[in-house]
């Protein structure tokens, strides 16, 4: 009895060929053949492996990887004829190899599965796509400290509730990012040991009888270890979540970041500015110089939020161990992992080109009593305990805000009329440069403790 044939892997137990509909549907070559190059990688360890325990003939392990080398020269050349019928990008690289090599193609495939396959290459793929972002965190990072440091006497004001509260230099508000980009480089630096796992050899989902030996190939890819329990191994995608996870912090910090950079290029604070070659204009009003850059990148957060969330509600309803509901991993992590790393690309182009405007921050920072805190502080190393020394102040404050002046425009006598602890040294206290010079310590927003961090920032980034 002969039957039609349907597909070349797995056509032999079944009668009638898929409808068409349906192979469009499952078919995931679309998105997963941008994983050629590791699938590539992967099988030519396999095949490796396979030739070194016997399995296959070194002529036929030759034969397979000459033949996998000319494959992906045709799918850099762009001349790779990508079907669809034949589902993914393992099956298409595998079905073109038979047809450059012959039955050897076949042979391929022995002791591993598309279950184990494709969550070596996503672990794979991953591995580079961390390094590149990490790479891209770095140039950013540094962009940061080259700023902080040429602007570590900028004063600004420093809000609390987006309140004036204290005043600050630009260079700290920079170095408070870098902090930020530092736990985003750390959490991805940990996530990627945990992909960088090794999976093939777990087969379908309990190994294989074949005489594999999963160290040679664990060796030959790169990876830091080897999956101990085989259902665990072709199931797993913590690690795709974990990335996405580690990815959403970071494009929320980014995300916050945008917002300051926002606000700070308004008519309303006019506190930078951005060139022109990452904004745009208005279609109807030619005043406008919009900040898309970090615009759009607040609002890409939020699909890079959504994809975690899509990750952990994939996974959270599947029993061991591989099941089709897996396919739908790939397209949220590509993303995420694309919108992370162009989001980045964007702001380290952008953050080393931002031009402070100096007299404006300063001026900021004179309004809003921001320097009332040290007037609390001038009161307490007088003597007097800090709760009432912050109610003397609020009465000052009070009084500035119905006579119109800040604190330091007051005169003396209209100081002391609040508390009789008040001299004339109390103005060394009350100028912009005595409060953040008189924070003068690890983390402190003086000068020079900015400079000081600048250079263990760079310490940092060179022990990378």
């Amino acid at each position: 009895m002969s039957v039609e044939k349907t597909n070349q892997s797995w056509g032999g137990r079944f009668s009638e060929p898929v409808d068409a509909f349906v192979a469009r549907f499952t078919a995931s070559v679309d998105f997963d053949k941008r994983l050629y190059r590791h699938d590539i990688m992967g099988s030519m360890a396999h095949a490796t492996m396979l030739a070194k325990v016997g399995v296959l003939s070194d002529a036929e392990r030759d034969t397979i990887i000459d033949g996998l080398k000319q494959i992906q020269n045709e799918i850099e050349a762009g001349t790779f004829d990508w079907r669809v019928d034949l589902e993914d990008v393992h099956m298409n690289i595998e079905a073109r190899l038979t047809d450059r090599i012959g039955v050897t193609g076949k042979k391929l495939h022995t002791g591993r599965s598309r279950n184990d396959q494709v969550a070596t290459d996503i672990r794979l793929w991953l591995r580079d796509e961390i390094d590149l972002i990490l790479a891209e965190i770095t140039r950013l990072q540094q962009g940061l400290l080259g700023l902080a440091e040429a602007e570590a006497d900028t004063i600004m004001p420093g809000f609390t509730h987006l309140q004036t509260a204290q005043p600050v230099t630009f260079g700290h508000h920079l170095l408070a990012w870098f902090e930020m980009l530092s736990r985003d480089y750390e959490r991805l630096v940990d996530c990627r040991k945990r992909a960088n796992r090794m999976p093939l050899g777990s087969a379908a989902l309990a190994g294989t009888t074949y005489p594999i030996d999963r160290t040679i190939t664990c060796e030959l890819l790169g990876f830091e270890a080897i999956s101990g329990n085989s259902l665990d191994g072709v199931s797993d995608r913590d690690f795709a979540i974990e990335f996405c996870a580690a990815a959403a912090v970071a494009m929320m910090h980014l995300s916050r970041f945008s917002e300051e950079l926002v606000l700070w290029t308004s008519a309303q604070f006019q506190f930078i500015d951005l060139p022109d070659r990452f904004c745009t204009g208005s279609s109807i009003m030619p005043q406008k110089k919009n900040p898309d850059v970090p615009e759009l990148v607040r609002g890409k957060s939020g699909r890079v939020f959504g994809h975690l969330a899509g990750l952990l509600t994939l996974m959270k309803g599947q029993p061991l161990a591989y099941n089709k509901d897996n396919q739908e991993d790939k397209e949220p992590l590509f993303d995420a992992a694309d919108t992370l790393r162009d989001s980045l690309r964007a702001f380290a182009d952008m953050v080393p080109a931002i031009k402070p405007k100096r007299e404006i921050m300063r001026e900021a920072a004179r309004r809003g009593f921001s320097t009332a805190t040290d007037l609390a502080d001038y009161l307490v190393r007088r003597g007097l305990p800090f709760r009432d020394c912050h109610e003397i102040v609020g009465h000052a404050v009070k009084y500035g805000v119905d006579s119109g002046k800040d604190l330091a425009e007051m005169s003396l006598d209209e100081l002391r009329q609040f508390s009789d602890q008040i001299d004339d040294d109390v103005f060394a206290v009350l100028t912009l440069e005595g409060s953040v010079n008189a924070r003068d310590h690890i983390g402190g927003t003086a000068p020079n403790q900015v400079r000081a961090a600048v250079v263990r920032g760079k310490e940092l980034l060179a022990a990378r």
